[in-house]
């Protein structure tokens, strides 16, 4: 549907913790620990960090976060549930995705220097989460994340960015934001607070304040005359409930208070006028929605319908899925009619053409690519699943090749643009309650004259046919399919979609006040508008381009809408036997701004029908100024015998002459256009094989440029980590190096060949030692110690790894107590000796005096 452009929303389960993911890669660990410092300890949420790592490298990525937060950091591991105020990080050489509420691992899909692995958390967040899906893009080369941004966006979750300004590396959050997929945008220490503010609106229900008061009312339709300026599309006939609710959610995420405060932000930064407008194209949609509905079209219409067409040797019924979304209710309605078709061999020889439309470019895009993800086996049998879907990637399906060509899918505006005709089925499901009341009444008889005799509606489960029962007579009691009627009394006036601008709310809130209660149209209207329909021939009304505004009677006979996108052209849906001359008369009506009649044009070869065209430009009225009237009339085909009779006259020479000089012209022109045409298709080859060439090496140059980007993302995060470990051992030696300068202990450090590596400041009392002795051998250094065995008692404690401890005197009277040990390191590998002098000279001095005594 319309309202629900961008896709079905995947209903998370209400008791589901709601998870951040966090992308980051190159500059991405200083981010990370500036947005983890700011998150509360009791946030009520689970986060989830993937960054860009090298596969063969151990991870340190969680042990530095750790320092950043209270919450616990941990290496995700398989089926691991995610639980509130926890961190969980990438392990490397994995891809890591969240599925029912379960951490999944896997390993990369990708070669080494192609892989997306936020695009894959983000995505597998979009699928599980649905609209409560959050993401974050932090500092980081390269374009990882911009698509999974995109996914969770479609399905109406939040998303925030980095403020590339305070980005080490801008590339990704300044991609994303490009792109138009980002809601928030601020320093990393910000988005804590902005996540919480918009999570704490929703759950608190203050989105859901009423639309009251004329200020209140103007506001809004000052806010949708922005958006129709903006994105071209009149959204002012929806219901004004579901407008606020849209732009409520936009108001939290910009932290504004009231709606004319929202105005003013929209006047400021036109580029959220284009995130507003998505915001209110987001609903929900899914395969065999109300199973029941798809079930009675299979087993009391669609047999009906086929039966009545293999009869009539008819051998293709059309319909149309207005609001088609990503293309879920166009590919069930594709599955029913195979289902039914199957059922009779008589029936194998009648196809069906869809035509799905949606007001959302990006809606449609999806839904031509028919890739779905593996949740939809919740609402796809496994029967259905396995004829009409293939495997795609692991987590997903694609619909069959067979299915998708039954289905063209173009974007298309239900309000404006004109309706497909000659209809056998026509599915506008829950679209309409969307709608104000005074657009569905409009709509019902639209479809009406949609639809072929004998053809079927199909409404959602709270939407009816409202007072026009007259042109549509229920399948069944309660149901929600429709036969159409032939009685097309209770029709009223037939309002044919124009590009016209509705009126604001406030004013359209008048006028629906005002019609309630106004009385009939007088007698004259309604004798005109009846003549109108019973006796004036079929007409279109086109402007200076070709494009119908408005069509009167049937004109099915002579225009058919062409395959593929929607395009309502009166050169494309001219019939062939007429499109020629009409485009000519056409083109030269609107220039020389008179008339041109057409007579006796044949509608085909291989039909004897015939018609008069008269093709009129217009002046009055003033709005219609640059139009053109087209109007249809049936007329006779001449008889054999006529025919007979005017060949068998006798011919002017003049006219022979002339007829024969341009038949000569025209053979020389063909002559020329094709040597012309052959020159260039020469050219066209010749360039088409330069192009192919130059696409091969430019892929190639991509490719080497993704991996060599995707390498030195993964330098620059290792060197990160260990830039930070160098941090932490600086320190270390600096807290090592005070401590033991304050223990006034004269300390000796020595390699595995007793030369020195080390010492504290004390050592000068006892050896003779300045920095630049570091290296020297320990047998080359001048001692005050009457210790000559001191080399070899050192060599001794390496060989033995057994510690020796005298009590030597110096030359100047003073003790000192000499101990020696091996250097053991924290893997219990003997690196060296370690020699302390621990000075012991009052001691001796009291033990000589007591000696004495």
């Amino acid at each position: 549907m319309d309202i629900s452009a961008n896709g079905p929303r995947q209903r998370a389960a209400s008791h589901s913790t709601r998870v951040v993911g966090l992308g980051a890669s190159a500059g991405g660990l200083e981010p990370l620990e500036q947005f983890l410092a700011h998150v509360p300890a009791n946030s009520g949420l689970a986060y989830i960090v993937v960054q860009h790592m090298d596969p063969t490298h151990k991870a340190m990525l969680g042990e530095l976060l750790q320092r950043s937060t209270a919450m616990p950091v941990r290496e995700a591991t398989q089926s691991e549930r995610v639980e509130p105020d926890c961190v969980y990080v990438i392990p490397p050489n994995a891809e890591l995705t969240v599925a029912g509420g379960l951490l999944h691992l896997s390993e990369p899909k990708q070669p080494r220097g192609m892989r997306l692995p936020i695009d894959v958390l983000f995505a597998s967040l979009a699928r599980d989460q649905g609209e409560r899906a959050i993401a974050v893009v932090l500092s980081g080369m390269g374009s990882d994340g911009l698509l999974g941004l995109q996914a969770i966006k479609t399905q109406g979750g939040l998303t925030l960015a980095q403020q590339p300004e305070s980005a080490q590396f801008d590339s990704m959050p300044g991609g994303a934001i490009a792109a138009g997929c980002v809601d928030i945008v601020a320093p990393p220490g910000e988005l804590p607070g902005r996540i919480l503010s918009v999570v704490g609106s929703a759950a608190s229900g203050e989105l859901a304040r009423p639309l009251d008061g004329p200020h209140n009312l103007s506001t809004l339709g000052a806010i949708l005359e922005l958006l129709h300026q903006r994105s071209k599309r009149d959204l002012s006939l929806y219901k004004s409930s579901t407008q606020v609710r849209r732009i409520e959610r936009r108001m939290a995420v910009h932290g504004l208070d009231t709606m004319q405060a929202y105005e003013a932000f929209l006047r400021e930064n036109p580029q959220e006028l284009d995130l507003l407008f998505k915001e209110m194209l987001i609903g929900v949609t899914s395969f065999f929605r109300d199973v029941a509905v798809w079930q009675e079209l299979k087993d009391e219409v669609l047999p009906v319908m086929l039966a009545r067409h293999a009869r009539e040797g008819g051998h293709q019924l059309r319909a149309w899925v207005a609001g088609c979304s990503t293309g879920e209710e166009a590919y069930s309605l594709a599955m029913v009619f195979k289902e039914a078709a199957g059922t009779k061999p008589d029936y194998a020889a009648i196809g069906l053409q869809i035509f799905a439309t949606d007001l959302s470019a990006d809606a449609i895009a999806v839904a031509r690519k028919g890739v779905y993800p593996a949740s939809i086996a919740n609402d796809v049998s496994p029967e259905r699943l396995a004829g009409f879907f293939s495997p795609h990637g692991g987590d997903y399906y694609l619909v069959n090749k067979g299915l998708r060509e039954m289905v063209l899918f173009a974007q298309h505006d239900v309000i404006l643009d004109p309706p497909f005709t000659r209809l056998d089925i026509l599915s506008c499901r829950n679209l309409m309650i969307y709608f104000s009341a005074s657009l569905q009444q409009r709509l019902v008889p639209l479809f009406h004259y949609s639809l072929t005799p004998g053809g079927v509606l199909l409404l959602g489960g709270s939407e009816t046919v409202g007072r026009a029962q007259s042109l549509f007579t229920p399948v069944l009691p309660k149901s929600r399919l429709y036969w159409r009627s032939d009685n097309g009394a209770g029709a009223g006036t037939l309002h044919f979609p124009v590009h016209r601008r509705s009126p604001s709310p406030a004013k359209a809130q008048e006028s629906n006040v005002s019609s309630s209660s106004a009385a009939p149209a007088n007698l004259q209207a309604l004798a005109d508008q009846v003549l109108l329909h019973a006796f004036s021939p079929p007409a279109v009304l086109v402007n200076e381009g070709g494009d119908i505004v408005y069509i009167s009677g049937r004109t099915g006979k002579y225009l058919e809408p062409a395959a593929g996108k929607a395009n309502w052209n009166i050169h494309v849906m001219a019939r062939p036997g007429i499109r020629a001359q009409l485009g000519v008369a056409l083109r030269t009506a609107l220039f020389e701004k008179k008339t041109i009649e057409l007579r006796g044009l044949r509608l085909d070869e291989a039909e004897e029908a015939m018609v008069d065209i008269t093709v009129q430009g217009i002046q009055e009225p003033k709005a219609l100024e640059g139009m053109a009237m087209i109007v249809f009339r049936d007329v006779a085909a001449p008889s054999g015998r006529g025919r007979r009779k005017r060949a068998a006259g006798s011919a002017d020479p003049a006219m022979a002459e002339e007829l024969m000089r341009a038949q000569e012209e025209i053979r020389a022109l063909r002559q020329e256009m094709h040597a012309s045409q052959e020159e260039l298709q020469a050219s066209n080859e010749e360039l088409q094989s330069t192009n192919e060439e130059l696409q091969s090496a430019n892929e190639e140059l991509t490719t080497s440029k993704e991996e060599a980007q995707s390498m030195n993302e993964e330098l620059q995060t290792i060197n990160t980590e260990l830039q930070s470990k160098l941090d932490d051992l600086a320190l270390a030696q600096s807290d090592m190096q005070n401590l033991l300068n304050s223990t006034d202990i004269a300390t000796l450090f020595l390699d595995n060949d007793l030369n020195v590596r080390r010492f504290t400041d004390q050592i000068t009392r006892v050896i003779h030692l300045r920095e630049g002795d570091v290296g020297r051998p320990l047998s080359d250094l001048a001692t005050t110690l009457v210790y000559p065995e001191l080399f070899a008692d050192a060599k001794e404690t390496l060989r033995t790894l057994a510690f020796s401890e005298k009590e030597i005197a110096t030359n100047d009277g003073h003790w000192y107590s000499v101990r020696i040990m091996p250097y053991r390191t924290l893997a219990n590998v003997i690196q060296g000796a370690v020699i302390t002098f621990v000075d012991i000279t009052t001691a001796k001095e009291l033990e000589s005096r007591l000696r004495k005594e």
